[in-house]
């Protein structure tokens, strides 16, 4: 299950949406979620056009009831629930938006830590009883490096590092059960949500705000995608990371290494 596996439309390619991909490519069945049911059947149709098996379902998991219709389907189409991803998040901006703490919005805080931190939890909540019930699973949260630092967007880095907690969280509390959980925190990635948003956010070029966004990682001078976030899921998610959990992974170009 990949929950938040559309995308915003754009040029290059979701987080959510490159995860299916590359799990579905790797031998997964996919269940495709995502609150706008068109861009999920988008990447079911992806995913479909290299010959591979997914299917799409529309939830929006600030909704516990629908959050855990998702594990309930999963295990209606694809008889267990193996690996989720949770990467459902998003970041406010315009009247009602985020920022410093002296500037947020009362309702842009609420909102972001509704579908960012509590989402999450709905959706882990509803797979743990399925997953122990199986004798194991994984469970992939991403998160981001805002979680670690930055002083412009208190909920969305309030949110984000509850994620982390929520992450640690489960792991310890599940480990004896043979369930996995663990989180990326993703940096500056050149994702439609990300470049795109903030480009119309601020006024700036999609150019322009790529290339600022490009000259701050260390790593090469240039944002990672999307696929760097679906490589590190597909790690965790897997067979591979049999002996890993409660690990909270920057995938971020080095970004988090500069510290001091």
């Amino acid at each position: 299950m990949v929950v938040g596996a559309g995308q915003t439309p754009g040029e290059t390619i979701g987080n959510g949406r490159a995860t299916a991909v590359l799990f579905a490519r790797e031998g997964a069945t996919v269940l495709c979620v995502d609150r706008d049911l068109a861009r999920a059947e988008d990447t079911v149709a992806a995913i479909a056009a290299d010959g591979l098996a997914a299917s799409a379902m529309q939830a929006d998991v600030t909704d516990s009831e629908q959050a855990a219709a998702i594990i309930a389907t999963a295990l209606d189409r694809l008889g267990g629930v193996d690996v989720l991803v949770n990467n459902v998040g998003i970041g406010l901006a315009g009247p009602s938006s985020d920022g410093p703490a002296h500037l947020c919005d009362e309702d842009a805080f609420d909102r972001t830590l509704d579908v960012n931190l509590k989402g999450m939890w709905f959706t882990i909540r509803a797979a743990i009883p399925a997953m122990r019930e199986a004798g194991g699973g994984s469970i992939v949260n991403v998160s981001s490096l805002a979680s670690l630092g930055g002083s412009n967007q208190l909920a969305y880095e309030i949110s984000k590092a509850g994620v982390n907690r929520l992450t640690l969280h489960v792991a310890n509390g599940n480990a004896k059960y043979g369930i996995r959980c663990n989180a990326i925190l993703p940096g500056l990635m050149d994702t439609p949500m990300a470049v795109e948003g903030i480009a119309k956010a601020t006024g700036r070029t999609v150019e322009e705000t790529r290339a600022q966004r490009d000259q701050r990682v260390p790593l090469r001078a240039r944002m990672g995608s999307g696929w760097d976030t679906a490589h590190a899921a597909l790690y965790l998610g897997s067979d591979d990371a049999g002996f890993v959990t409660g690990v909270l992974l920057p995938v971020d170009g080095g970004m988090s290494a500069r510290v001091g």
